[in-house]
This record gives structure tokens, sequence and C-alpha cells, in this order.
């Protein structure tokens, strides 16, 4: 399947770290993705290079299996090595331009974004440089970005209302094109949601979203998983 026509279909992104702790990944991650988790971004701070590249390859044989897609978080050289069709961007990592340069043209580019300005930018960045997505948050702080303050659901209604004016029409316009033909890039909001906070973040507008300790931490990740999903396509 299109790599890009996977992410334009994206609902729920989770990020993990590579389960040492629990040494369960491949488990974890078949669970997972078996249940509804559309994209799957190793986030593991620390991780040497030939470590990672080694869960990577875990992450890449499951998706494989379920047709999902990996995502590498940061780093455009293990990107280009693992093949991963994703790799996301935070605000202190490479430009945008850089790393297409380095990874070719085919890999979706995602970008974070903690505030109106760096929407703008990322919206003109993936116009250039796309096809990708970006990010909006943290919705209400989080223990996964320590000290980092917290734009709340303002900057999704923010996100929300420039696809609703670029779209012209429909509630999940976020994943439609404009009546000119230029589409709008999909975008997820992120930071603190669960399904205690799901409900105040689609009301906000967003119709994707990226969790972490929703799903990792659950008593049961796979039950979570079908549970966001179950929510997400019921806008509530």
């Amino acid at each position: 399947m299109d790599p890009t026509a996977q992410l334009d279909s994206a609902r729920l992104y989770l990020c993990t770290d590579a389960r040492e702790r629990q040494g369960d990944l491949e488990e974890f991650l078949d669970e997972v993705l078996a249940a509804g988790v559309d994209i799957v971004q190793l986030r593991h701070k620390g991780l040497e290079a030939r470590a990672e590249l080694a869960a990577l390859e875990v992450f890449a044989d499951a998706c494989a299996r379920h047709g999902k897609l990996f995502a590498v978080n940061d780093r455009a050289d293990l990107a280009f090595a693992a093949g991963a069709p994703v790799l996301h961007l935070g605000q202190d990592d490479l430009p945008v331009a850089l790393a297409r340069r380095m990874v070719g043209p085919a890999t979706l580019l995602g970008r974070s974004t903690h505030d109106e300005a760096q929407v703008d930018a990322a919206l003109a960045e993936l116009a250039a440089h796309g096809p990708g997505y970006f990010c909006v948050g943290p919705c209400w702080p989080t223990p996964t970005k320590p000290g980092r303050p917290a734009p709340g659901l303002g900057l999704v209604e923010y996100a929300a209302g420039l696809a609703v004016a670029r779209a012209g029409s429909g509630p999940d316009s976020a994943a439609s094109s404009a009546p000119s033909g230029e589409s709008f890039p999909p975008w997820f909001a992120i930071g603190g949601i669960d399904l205690a906070t799901l409900g105040e973040v689609l009301a906000a507008g967003a119709r994707r979203i990226v969790v972490v300790r929703a799903i990792t931490e659950a008593e049961d990740p796979a039950a979570a998983t079908r549970e966001l999903v179950r929510r997400i396509g019921l806008g509530r």
C-alpha cells in the first residue's frame, strides 16, 4: 500500500520505547497493530544506533505483517538505514529540507509544532518538502517531555481552523483537499491524550491523535487501542 495513502487514512499514532524492561517488543507490536494502531514510532532516548536499528527491524517486520507504518524519531541517518517510511522531526532536529535530501523523496516527514508560528512554518515546509504531516501539542503537560510548556487545546483549535478554512467544508477536513486542489496535510494532536481526555481533544477539532502511556502503560494494550479507535470513530 502507498505510504501516503496510509498516512491519509491514519487516525491513531503510537510512540513507544523498545520495551527493553518488558522484553516483549514483537508481541506488543503485534497486539496493538492488530487492534488498530496505524503508525508506530520508536522513541527511545539514549539508545545506541546499532541497538536502535535492531529494534527498528522488529518494527519493520511487525508493520509489514499488519500493513501499517513505522516511524523513526529524530535520526534521518537511521531512517535511511532502516528504510523507514516515516521520519519524525522535532523543532530542534535537522531542518526539513536537509532531512529530505538525506532520506530521499519517498519518506514521509513529520514535524512537531508547539505554537501557531510553528504550525504555519510546518505547513510551508511540508508544501515545499513533503509529503508528510505535523503534530500539535502538548495538549497537556506530559512526563514524556518534562519541562515543555503545554500550549493546550487552543493550538488544536488553531490547526483545525486552518484545515477547515483551507478545505472549505467538512469536520474531517484535515485530510480533505481545498477547492483549488491544494491539500491540507494530515495533522495529529499529541500530549497527555488518553481515554479520559480524548473527548476534549476531538471537540477541539482533532481527528487524529498521538498517544504514548494510554497504550504503553495500559493493563491491556490491545483493549486500550480498540477503545481509542472506537472513540475516535465516534468523534467523542
